[in-house]
């Protein structure tokens, strides 16, 4: 009987459930959309049922795939959407509030009234974060503000607090296990990223209860064992990571100075630090990779909060494509963007300008601006962020190496021959883009047996597709000056 890993990767606007074999490769997968709420400007929300439902359909059908092919699932490793925060009834399992959506900006006077208290720096040396809406942390004080008689279950130890990987283990294990993983903790501004433990001087600060918080366990270990009545199997969870590290591991960026940058619904670019936290002088982050065989591995971050959510803003709001293989179609109908440039500062700016606040911008429009330009403009701007990002990040180590990409926009291949322009070196995009979740499929895989070791994954089978760079710098200097003009319209 053949033996296959099950990758759960709840993602921002979409659940996916993916096989894997003992090569690595991918076998099958099912995905489903869910709905997303904006009950006010700058607020994101999603609906906690929907997200577990969606995941569990998609799983059920990987399991269902499975019995046609006679194989069986060992191990489940599961990645998901970061930050965004849920709390739930510990006796009932019913969620108090909406999940509050990494992208939303709710908290962000909090956030500047925490700034202004010269508190910064106490975060991002205990957490290496920053203050930002972004983050789970003031996304527990919203909700445990602003539903009547939260603060006090939650001091009564009647309130539970999860991250969606937390809400998907506490379910699938049928409430038995309310645990998270270090890549997870390391992003709820909560956790102290240097002794490994949730942080009492900032629970104390902010007056969250570390009662409703979950065990933070190894990404490569034990999370439970499925409830059949839930998944209609009993399967052990062995693994778990935030989506972009998940992605990192995906990419087999095992040592110290390897980098992927995945277009998802948001832009993220990671670098393995080693065992070295390395702190940022440029507006990136420190965050945990991962842990394993009890040992810590970090990287540096930076973040583009709207990438990929910008094709779906031109099929769902704009409605001026159907699909989003559309847009590399319309990007290459014409010479250039025209002139036109779109800062999709949706739910503010993050790296290197950490501007809550901000908001979206299209400029440089003449009577002969067309549709073609606008969607041109909106997979340009993916990219422009990208770079904003990765040059900070060069300023804080120096060059970095190569860079690998994945994520749906990945498959974008305007987008990313652009990208290689502006930085003017080689991408390299894997055949397989579905990184995050065989990034879970590895962290499972070690646990449970498929793999053994980080050496025998590195020789998995790996092809790649490279795009060189093709433009003369005076015209990406002029390009990156007139993005950068109008990134300071918008923040002035």
């Amino acid at each position: 009987m053949q033996k296959f890993i099950l990758s759960l990767d709840q993602g921002t606007t979409s659940s996916r459930a993916v096989i894997f074999n003992q090569q690595g490769q991918k076998m099958f997968s099912s995905q489903y959309e869910f709905p997303q709420h904006f009950p006010e400007s700058g607020w994101v929300e999603h609906l906690p049922e929907e997200i577990l439902q969606s995941q569990l359909q998609a799983a059920k059908d990987c399991l269902a795939w499975c019995e046609t092919q006679n194989a069986s699932v060992i191990s489940i490793g599961i990645t998901n959407q970061r930050e965004t925060t849920l709390i739930w009834e510990k006796s009932t399992g019913k969620p108090i509030y909406p999940a509050i959506v990494w992208q939303c900006r709710r908290t962000a006077d909090f956030c500047e009234t925490l700034t202004q208290q010269n508190l910064n720096s106490f975060f991002q040396e205990k957490t290496g974060l920053r203050i930002d809406p972004y983050f789970s942390a003031t996304k527990i004080r919203w909700i445990l503000d602003h539903v009547p008689n939260a603060q006090q279950q939650a001091e009564q130890g009647n309130l539970l607090f999860g991250t969606v990987d937390t809400w998907l283990i506490w379910n699938l294990t049928g409430g038995k296990v309310h645990a998270t993983d270090y890549s997870n903790a390391s992003r709820t501004m909560l956790f102290n990223i240097h002794e490994l433990k949730w942080d009492k001087e900032i629970l104390t600060l902010l007056n969250i209860p570390e009662c409703i918080l979950p065990e933070v366990r190894n990404s490569s270990g034990d999370f439970g064992v499925t409830e059949k009545a839930v998944l209609g199997a009993e399967i052990p969870i062995s693994g778990c990571a935030g989506d972009q590290q998940a992605a990192l591991f995906g990419q087999k960026c095992f040592h110290s100075g390897d980098v992927k940058n995945t277009y998802g619904t948001g832009g993220f670019l990671l670098m393995n630090t080693g065992e070295t936290p390395v702190q940022s002088q440029n507006g990136l982050l420190t965050t945990i990779a991962w842990r394993i065989h009890q040992k810590i591995t970090y990287a540096l971050e930076g973040s583009v909060f709207i990438s990929g959510a910008v094709i779906k803003w031109l099929r769902d709001e704009l409605q001026i494509i159907q699909s989003p293989e559309e847009t590399e179609t319309f990007a290459s109908s014409i010479p250039d963007n025209g002139g036109v440039y779109f800062v999709p500062a949706f739910t503010g700016l993050g790296t290197p300008y950490w501007n809550p606040n901000a908001r979206g911008l299209l400029c440089g429009l003449t009577r002969g601006t067309g549709k073609a330009h606008i969607i041109r403009a909106a997979l340009e701007s993916i990219a422009f962020q990208t770079t904003d990002v990765i040059q900070a990040m060069r300023q804080d180590t120096g060059n970095i190496g190569s860079v690998k990409v994945d994520g749906g926009a990945a498959n974008n291949h305007f987008l990313l021959q652009f990208q290689a322009n502006l930085l003017n070196q080689i991408i390299y995009k894997p055949e397989n883009v579905e990184s995050t979740a065989q990034g879970a499929a590895f962290f499972a895989g070690l646990h449970s047996g498929m793999w053994h070791s980080l050496e025998e994954i590195s020789a998995l089978p790996y092809s790649v597709q490279e795009f060189h760079p093709e433009m003369l710098p005076e015209y990406r200097e002029k390009l990156l000056s007139e993005w950068h003009s109008a990134v300071s319209f918008q923040l002035s």
